[in-house]
């Protein structure tokens, strides 16, 4: 940035003299506005804990980002799920390998860790009727939904 292009200093601004119910104000009106809805609704308990708790400025501003970044994280999780469309809720605790002999356990924790979708392999479960190939599908989906990757659950009949 060239000494020419340099921002000015921010003015003083009028927020310093805001009473209490007027700074709550004007934070949930830039919350809304800047799309923060956890620092919106926590931002006033936050603010009263960290006052008790001492903590400075900065240690405030960055417990309450943090709570906004992990809020966020959760409802992606959330909606990456909810747009995988899969019939029916499974995960890889609930997933019984016992039944399944000759699945190795590393194989099973290799699957689950997704670094297979990052390198494009693909994935094909053959077995009988009742072994456990659909839900060792959704879970792994689940949990590569929750790892943040866009997965799509689809029978091979929708795909013939």
């Amino acid at each position: 940035m060239s000494p020419a292009t340099k921002l000015a200093p921010p003015a003083p601004s009028a927020v310093t003299a805001l009473s209490d119910p007027a700074a709550e104000a004007a934070i949930h009106a830039a919350c809304r506005l800047l799309a923060l809805p956890t620092i919106r609704t926590e931002a006033v308990a936050m603010a009263e804990a960290s006052a008790k708790q001492r903590l400075s400025h900065k240690a405030f501003l960055a417990e309450i980002l943090t709570a906004e970044c992990d809020e966020r994280d959760a409802r992606r999780q959330i909606r990456r799920v909810k747009e995988a469309r899969f019939p029916r809720t499974k995960r890889l605790t609930d997933f019984n390998a016992d039944a399944l002999p000759d699945l190795p356990p590393g194989t099973l924790a290799h699957l689950a860790g997704g670094a297979w979708i990052d390198k494009g392999e693909p994935l094909v479960l053959l077995g009988d009727s009742g072994t456990g190939k659909t839900h060792l599908l959704i879970a792994l989906g689940t949990a590569a939904a929750e790892q943040g990757r866009r997965v799509r659950y689809v029978t091979t009949a929708a795909l013939v």
